[in-house]
């Protein structure tokens, strides 16, 4: 079963990706912050990590710093979400090997061709 973790200090997000997966056989993880994203990461191992950039108490470049140094989470596909059109800030991502970038506002169909990708998404038996 895969592991899927949504960073975002948003819950419209969260509910959002948790909604996207809804008919999938997976596990819908989430984090209001990098912290708490983070810390559930380390603890649960994801198959992949949807992380917001701008959030409060740890953003989500200081998090995907943190999770490519990390040996047991360096691998994990990360996908940024981000309403962020700063150049620069993209760029900083781009070197931290994000696998892509969906803009806000986005459907919950975007994220499941992204994951399917690079995550065994099966639908859920009737």
């Amino acid at each position: 079963m895969a592991k899927i973790l949504t960073v975002d200090d948003s819950k419209m997000v969260r509910m959002i990706v948790g909604s996207a997966f809804g008919a999938y056989d997976c596990q819908v993880l989430s984090a209001e912050n990098g912290a708490e994203g983070l810390e559930i990461a380390r603890r649960e191992k994801p198959d992949i990590i949807f992380l917001d950039i701008t959030m409060p108490v740890m953003d989500g470049l200081e998090t995907l710093g943190k999770i490519r140094s990390d040996g047991d989470l360096s691998k994990v596909p990360v996908v940024m979400l981000t309403a962020e059109s700063d150049g620069e800030r993209l760029g900083i991502v781009d070197k931290l090997s994000v696998s892509c970038y969906i803009a806000k506002p986005f459907k919950g169909e975007q994220l499941v061709e992204v994951a399917s990708k690079v995550v065994a998404l099966n639908r859920k038996s009737a």
